[in-house]
């Protein structure tokens, strides 16, 4: 809704200092209202919240923007949309993963239902190689995950019928999928419901001290290159 007064204000755009002309609506509250960003333990992850705008129709908010992604050094593409829908409470998917040179990005949300959204850090060279952060999603809170490159991710559901929607930065290419096993207690990820469904494949993933050499040379050269 447009108000009758117009201002400038100084935005960061693409790294510089611009003037952007935006429209004051009549009730005090500005349409410009970036989306909120707080950086996880691990490294480039993010917990993305909204900043609504209240009325009596409902709330408005802006959830995605490109610039505001850029500007906190996160890859802003998005080269394919999912959705999950997971019908039975204690339902696990994960935990997921591309190889690079396809290793993907995720913009995680939850429209309807709730989830405990799980990542581990899958880079060799980081400080927090294999430590996981947990962060609930759900239709609710209206608040996202941003799952960078190199990262491993899966979640459980904590309500029956949730949808979970992803924002992916990268092609899903089956050749380069892989994952780790869920309940491998090398990760020591502790879920908050029995297991009630996961499929076959991701209840079959070998534990890290089968496979973790070979994945930290794949994530290595990555590194490198």
């Amino acid at each position: 809704m447009r108000g009758s007064a117009r201002t400038l204000v100084a935005a960061n755009v693409g790294g510089r200092s611009e003037l952007v002309e935006i429209w004051l609506p009549d009730d005090g509250y500005w349409i410009f209202r970036p989306v909120i960003f707080t950086e996880t333990k691990l490294t480039g992850a993010f917990i993305v919240d909204i900043d609504a705008r209240e009325d009596s129709r409902g709330f408005f908010a802006r959830v995605f923007c490109q610039r505001e992604f850029m500007e906190h050094g996160l890859n802003p593409v998005v080269a394919q949309a999912n959705v999950a829908l997971s019908r039975m409470k204690g339902t696990l998917r994960g935990l997921h993963f591309q190889f690079p040179p396809v290793a993907e990005t995720k913009v995680v949300r939850v429209t309807r239902g709730a989830i405990l959204d799980v990542i581990v850090d899958i880079r060799p060279e980081s400080p927090s190689y294999l430590q996981h952060v947990c962060v609930e999603l759900s239709a609710s809170n209206h608040r996202a995950l941003f799952v960078p490159e190199r990262f491993a991710h899966g979640f459980q559901v904590l309500e029956k019928d949730t949808e979970t929607t992803y924002l992916m930065g990268e092609f899903y290419t089956p050749r380069a999928e892989s994952g780790l096993r869920y309940s491998d207690p090398a990760l020591g990820i502790v879920w908050p419901l029995p297991v009630t469904e996961i499929s076959a494949k991701d209840a079959a993933w070998e534990l890290l001290e089968q496979v973790e050499p070979a994945l930290r040379l794949r994530m290595l050269a990555a590194d490198i290159e």
